[in-house]
């Protein structure tokens, strides 16, 4: 549209018009209940808990308080000593064949580089077993890059062989004589987020400078290494360790109407990597299963006690985090049965057992409760997870794992991204639904809960 000013010239005039990102337009989804409280108040009042830091003493605290207010009873903090690392500064650039700045994160329990950073001969290993295969010695003075290639699964079982790179890799590498390692990340996403996690050091090796790049960052490494141009890098990574830290777990109980029966254990893990704010690994885990512990004795207590368990320091917990200083502190008190939640909020779809012949009709229950929301019975038998597996392995438990569709968590895992808004109410509510179903079973089971070739109840 235009008008003529006073001088007979046309003057434009365009009306205001402001177009918005449709990302700025939408409002993130918002939940109701204990879980969405407990995850969002997590994120958001505490957010990153790295073990053995202030923020997670801060969530020990924010834990207790919840809990207590939530109706739990004998709500306590236990605290105690654990190995732990903190980040520093961390850069890397590729200098030659060509410049490229690369997206990097130090891996837990990296040694840092030399004061004024680190730079080195970048040698390309499409795999862990082509650094396998190289001499002793051969890899002086250089730094190790270790290619893979981790695809999504529903049931997430990429992450164990593939995880390797991360957890055995740098060792290897310092075995070989490199002065660094960088690893392409250990997730499934083509975002330029790295992904940090811990990485394990041999006790005869001398633990060296240790890196993951993006996957994007990944795939730059993996076309110039073919053209047979010489490779550099250089890597900055400040870390520092932390090697008498104090973490602690969260504990509380809602009695059962037969203090004289075996417990239900219920696990998560408090804490959290420090890139993101912890809402999938492992702030809607806890959410999860103290919700459903919650949502079983609606209507009255159940016959069992349901004990819940908010791990400390299970990402860094090398020599025995949360779960294992739990097995120390209560191997004393009789248990049935454990689960845990840490693998995301993504839609329950199956259900596994450990448990013995015995048991059969108390599975079937259980099956049965679990049918009309989807989920259906798998044949792999339940493990449980880090939170759990030291009691379980001292008191022979019986074990039931409630499987989350993995097909993205990878994506998120250890990464930046692992923020509030990757939780969908929905699936955080149907997670609890399932969980409550099966505590609803087994908590008010009057018999033996027996482990397949384990002692009685």
């Amino acid at each position: 549209m235009f008008k003529r000013n006073y001088l007979g010239r046309h003057l434009w005039i365009y009306p205001a018009i402001f177009i918005l990102p449709s990302a700025a337009l939408a409002t993130p989804s918002q939940g109701t209940g204990a879980a969405w409280d407990i995850v969002e108040g997590l994120t958001t009042e505490i957010g990153p808990r790295l073990a053995g830091s202030a923020a997670e003493a801060r969530a020990r605290a924010w834990g207790a308080k919840k809990l207590k207010s939530l109706g739990f009873h004998n709500v306590r903090v236990e605290e105690f000593k654990t190995l732990a690392w903190r980040r520093g500064e961390e850069h890397a650039r590729l200098a030659a064949p060509y410049d490229q700045p690369l997206a990097i994160t130090a891996l837990g329990f990296s040694a840092p580089t030399p004061k004024g950073g680190l730079r080195g001969e970048l040698i390309y290993f499409p795999t862990l077993a082509a650094l396998q295969a190289v001499p002793e010695g051969a890899l002086k003075g250089k730094i190790a890059f270790i290619d893979h290639a981790m695809r999504p699964a529903q049931d997430g079982s990429g992450y164990g062989p593939y995880g390797d790179v991360r957890r055995k890799g740098p060792s290897i590498a310092a075995r070989k004589g490199a002065a660094g390692v960088v690893i392409r990340s250990v997730g499934t996403d083509s975002h330029r987020n790295p992904h940090t996690g811990v990485t394990t050091w041999d006790k005869d090796v001398t633990p060296i400078p240790a890196g993951a790049v993006s996957n994007p960052d990944a795939d730059l490494i993996a076309r110039i290494a073919p053209r047979g141009k010489p490779m550099s890098i250089d890597l900055m990574l400040e870390n520092t360790p932390s090697p008498n830290a104090t973490s602690g777990n969260v504990v509380a109980d809602l009695p059962g109407r037969d203090p004289s029966l075996p417990i239900i254990l219920v696990a998560c893990h408090l804490d959290s990597w420090d890139l993101g704010t912890g809402a999938i690994d492992n702030a809607s885990g806890c959410s999860i299963v103290t919700a459903a512990a919650l949502a079983a004795q609606q209507g009255g207590p159940t016959l069992r006690t349901i004990r819940v368990l908010w791990s400390g320091n299970e990402e860094m917990g090398l020599e025995g985090g949360g779960g294992a200083y739990y097995a120390v502190r209560h191997g004393g008190e009789a248990h049935a049965l454990a689960m845990e939640s840490d693998f995301g909020a993504d839609r329950v779809w199956a259900v596994s057992y450990a448990m013995a012949p015995a048991n059969k009709a108390l599975t079937e229950k259980v099956s049965a409760a679990l049918w009309p929301m989807g989920v259906v019975p798998h044949a792999k038998p339940a493990r449980g997870g880090s939170d759990i597996e030291a009691i379980i392995a001292a008191q022979k438990l019986a074990v039931i794992d409630l499987g989350q569709d993995g097909t993205h968590y990878f994506d998120l895992h250890h990464t930046a991204d692992d923020t509030l808004d990757k939780v969908d109410p929905a699936m955080l509510q149907q997670n609890v639904d399932a969980w409550a179903a099966v505590l609803k079973v087994i908590a008010n089971e009057p018999g033996p809960i027996v482990q397949a070739k384990a002692g009685k109840d």
